[in-house]
């Protein structure tokens, strides 16, 4: 990610995930974490590459 724009779509995708309660994105660590129950890091990783980005654990 390499501007809010990107984080934007980020948080995005990944709110939109059922139990998701809320997602922080640090821009300049590339680092985001996800609140909440009942969802899977899968569905994490599919909203992560919807929004065009690759997941690294």
């Amino acid at each position: 990610m390499t501007c809010e724009h990107c984080a934007a779509s980020v948080k995005e995708e990944i709110s939109a995930i059922p139990g998701v309660e809320s997602v922080t994105v640090d821009l300049e660590s590339g680092s985001v974490a996800v609140d909440g129950t009942g969802f899977t890091d899968d569905a994490v990783d599919a909203a992560i590459q919807e929004a065009g980005y690759t997941l690294v654990r």
